[in-house]
């Protein structure tokens, strides 16, 4: 059976053990055996990492040591999947470059607060995104620093009156890349556990999640 490591803390705001709680069943419900874990020296068990498939971070901002980072990002290097969602994954660890390396991008600002705007699919033939419509979300919209070599899959465009100097931007919602032999999978979509109401977006996610498994 394949493994998944979900390991959540960090700022309550973006509700980490609540979205734990509704991720761990669903990866159960397609096959996998699920650990959950609050501590980051989880990452320092190298043989417990070395036997996953699968690891979904969902930690915002916090610090985590240069060994606790090493551990994560060997596991990926080495072809353990990761994917993650917004305040889980890509604004976590704001000091660590290596770590928003491998990420593909890192949160910046969200320009309006929550806000509505729509997700639109610019690849209709991937799996993660097939069959998938453009989307509205009532929800925070994310400004993100990005690596131009991400795969990107979906967009959002800017339209804020408070920095109208943006508007027009068209800005990557969903990417997937890859880390030495490990896959990669990032949504900004899930500021908190409701965002994942909206169908699309659980979608996306868990059809990226099991992309990234190996």
């Amino acid at each position: 059976m394949k493994k998944a490591l979900i390991v959540w803390g960090g700022w309550s705001g973006h509700e980490p053990k609540q979205c734990a709680e509704l991720f761990a069943p669903i990866l159960q419900s397609k096959g996998f055996d699920v650990e959950i874990s609050d501590t980051l020296d989880v990452y320092l068990d190298a043989d417990k990492m070395a036997s996953l498939s699968l690891i979904i971070p969902i930690w915002t901002m916090g610090t985590i040591t240069r060994e606790q980072e090493r551990g994560l990002l060997e596991a990926v290097r080495s072809g353990v999947g990761i994917a993650g969602w917004h305040g889980g994954m890509a604004d976590s660890f704001r000091n660590n470059t290596e770590y928003q390396f491998m990420v593909g991008g890192q949160w910046v600002s969200h320009p309006d607060g929550i806000t509505d705007y729509e997700v639109n699919i610019v690849n209709h033939t991937d799996p993660i995104t097939a069959g998938i419509p453009d989307f509205k979300m009532h929800s925070e919209q994310y400004y993100m620093h990005v690596d131009p070599s991400n795969e990107v899959l979906a967009t959002t465009t800017f339209n804020t009156p408070k920095y109208p100097w943006v508007n027009g931007t068209v800005m990557p919602v969903v990417w997937k890349r890859v880390w030495g032999a490990g896959r990669v999978f990032y949504s900004s979509l899930g500021h908190v556990a409701k965002d994942f109401e909206v169908p699309e977006a659980l979608e996306i996610q868990i059809r990226g999640s099991l992309w990234a498994a190996r």
